[in-house]
């Protein structure tokens, strides 16, 4: 079996990568692999060429690698022919432009922690306590403030927690007082800081199977059988799903992606989607006393979603009939890094798709069940979780979801102290209020390449005796925007506002142009300054929707390397180009926001909370194109009611 145009690098070919790397005559023992992933084929040439080519006439594989060499502190991006066996180009980055952290970095630096003369007395010194072997050292970015070691240094501000057995829940013990600072291209702690004393919570706040008891007992199996299979069938990682058609990928840094996503209408898969990623994300801390002030975290960029992906259980993260892909990386040392299950496929039940009662004919009533596809990964960025869930629809809807839960990071409180900025969830711990901010980077691509985005706004009728004399008339008010400096905008309540993104040259059967629309779910502003530092490196969260012209070169909200920037990369600078975007193969970057004011009921382990967006056809098919989901047959119940009929529909007795 060939390989997909869009399939993600496999082993092997990480492996031909990481060859051809090391035998390069820059490489040295200082230097680390920091992601080695596809470089994705041009929309042109996959557009252009037939389903049933993409496995003959396939263009080289090519790859892109991101090294680090500690030793000069510099980032290097290169590109590889894997087909050819060759490297085709090497840019070579500032000093100081840092990748992210990885994850043998985050294992050495715990040892150079924890083995520290300098940590070490601190910890007697505040704790008395001598052995370090219960210590949980958390990898925190040091992020950039004005000073100059955060520019020329390669540094990270671990925070630190003590368990009171190995197996305990250590986040409820922060060692709030003490924070090592680490250069981590010397993996030396250069100093230790100290914030005050805090007495060491007592609270266990554990969650683990093991220590809890007293289980519910009242809970019933719940199974979920297809006997005859799934719906889906899985080439690789090429999938098709009712009438669904796309490329599931998975990299390093952003984690699970999509690609080439198309519907099948009158014998024809339209193209909606071409690439859907999380492309950043940030969660920036309210919190501005001494030893909590820091604290904000770019989890893409500083990261890796995708390194920092779980392996996934069937029965636990998944239910139903269940796929699994694994994802291919590699360690910083270039050593196979492969991550069983970390995509899961699976069809759910999602409630009605559509139902009618005829009063007239009320011994048929029509109603269809709705089906969903869910492709989805989990990542686990120190003490927090992170589901990312892409849902498909029969009626052509694609949704994404983002599910937050894991351990809130938490911080000392004095006796009968009472947090400003946070709310005490045990004696002497509380959670800092913060936020989580997400960037998805949707490149579209509605039949063809050519897409304008179009800012939809529900506006009432003035009030004219003649025209509007009941004064309940409103209607949509749809601006083409035409540039990128026009296209920055908020969610605004007032005018139930929405997106729809069309293709202006091609008409449904009414003339009306082909689109799909944008419906925003929950979201936030941030409150803290524009001035704040983390705002300038995070500057995505300006606005909830960017859009911009596509550029290869332009795929991450707050640019390539968010870690320790100085702020002003990304769309805060490739927009002040004010470039046209009517018309054109547009790239629309969305910010939705999450603002956690915690909850005593988040400690010690957090319920999940949900947040996303929908892209709904509007006007892209002729009618309802789930009409011809069949129905399904009802379940005759003990007392004989609802037994099916002929065409399965629902008879009343």
């Amino acid at each position: 079996m060939k390989t997909h145009i869009l399939q993600p690098l496999d082993s092997n070919e990480v492996q031909v990568a990481v060859h051809l790397l090391k035998n390069n005559h820059e490489f040295n023992a200082s230097t680390r692999f920091v992601s080695i992933m596809l470089k994705e084929p041009a929309k042109e040439l996959i557009y252009a060429i037939n389903d049933d080519e993409k496995t003959q006439n396939l263009p080289d594989r090519e790859a892109i690698a991101v090294l680090f060499d500690n030793s000069t502190n510099r980032a290097s991006t290169i590109t590889l022919n894997l087909t050819q066996n060759e490297i085709t180009k090497i840019i070579k980055h500032p000093e100081g432009n840092q990748p992210s952290i990885l994850g043998d970095e985050t294992d050495e630096c715990e040892h150079a922690v924890i083995t520290n003369p300098e940590f070490k007395a601190m910890l007697k010194k505040h704790y008395g306590v001598e052995d370090t072997s219960l210590v949980m050292v958390d990898i925190w970015s040091a992020g950039y403030y004005g000073v100059e070691e955060e520019r020329t240094r390669r540094l990270v501000r671990p925070l630190c927690f003590l368990r009171s057995d190995p197996k305990d829940n250590g986040y409820t013990r922060p060692l709030e007082g003490i924070r090592p600072v680490v250069d981590m291209n010397t993996m030396k702690v250069i100093r230790v800081e100290e914030y005050g004393k805090w007495a060491l919570p007592s609270s266990p706040g554990n969650y683990s199977a093991e220590k809890i008891k007293n289980f519910r007992t009242d809970i019933k199996p719940l199974h979920i059988l297809q006997p005859e299979g799934p719906s889906f069938i899985l080439n690789k990682n090429h999938i098709s799903w009712q009438k669904w058609d796309f490329t599931i990928g998975f990299n390093a840094r952003e984690g699970l992606t999509i690609h080439h996503v198309r519907y099948e209408d009158k014998g024809r898969k339209r193209p909606i989607l071409f690439r859907g990623s999380l492309d950043e994300m940030v969660v920036p801390y309210g919190d501005p006393t001494p030893a909590q002030k820091r604290k904000n975290a770019f989890d893409v960029g500083e990261y890796g979603i995708g390194t920092c992906a779980n392996s996934l259980q069937r029965g636990c993260d998944c239910l139903g009939h269940i796929e699994y892909l694994d994802a291919h990386l590699c360690d910083s040392r270039g050593r196979e890094l492969n991550i069983p299950n970390a995509v899961c496929i699976h069809e759910e039940d999602f409630g009605i798709l559509w139902k009618h009662t005829d009063r007239r004919l009320p011994d048929s009533p029509e109603v269809r069940r709705s089906r969903r596809l869910v492709v989805s990964s989990i990542s686990t960025v120190e003490n927090y979780e992170y589901g990312f869930y892409w849902h498909f629809y029969q009626d052509g809807t694609i949704q994404f979801e983002v599910k937050l839960s894991g351990i809130l990071s938490l911080g000392c409180a004095h006796p009968g102290e009472t947090p400003k900025w946070g709310t005490m969830v045990a004696p002497l711990v509380y959670a800092p209020n913060h936020q989580h901010f997400f960037n998805v980077r949707l490149d579209f691509g509605i039949d063809g390449i050519g897409n304008t985005i179009q800012r939809c706004d529900v506006i009432p009728d003035p009030i004219d005796e003649e025209a509007n004399p009941y004064e309940n008339a409103f209607h949509v008010v749809a601006t083409d925007l035409k540039t990128e400096q026009e296209a920055m905008g908020h969610l605004k309540l007032e005018t139930a506002r929405t997106w729809k993104i069309i293709n202006p040259v091609v008409k449904n059967y009414l003339g009306q142009s082909v689109g799909y629309k944008f419906i925003p779910g929950e979201n936030a502003i941030p409150f803290a300054s524009p001035n704040s530092w983390w705002r300038k490196r995070a500057g995505f969260v300006n606005n909830h929707v960017w859009v911009t012209p596509f550029n290869e070169d332009e795929k991450y909200a707050a640019g390539d390397f968010p870690n320790q920037s100085q702020g002003g990369d990304g769309l805060m600078k490739w927009t002040k180009q004010d470039r046209s975007i009517e018309n054109q193969d547009i790239v629309v970057w969305y910010t939705f926001g999450h603002t956690h004011i915690p909850r005593v009921e988040d400690y010690p382990v957090m319920p999940a909370a949900r947040i996303g967006f929908t892209l709904k056809p509007n006007g892209f098919f002729d009618e309802n194109p789930a009409l011809d989901v069949p129905p399904s047959m009802p379940i005759t119940t003990m007392n004989g009611s609802c037994p099916p009929t002929m065409n399965g529909s629902c008879h009343r007795n």
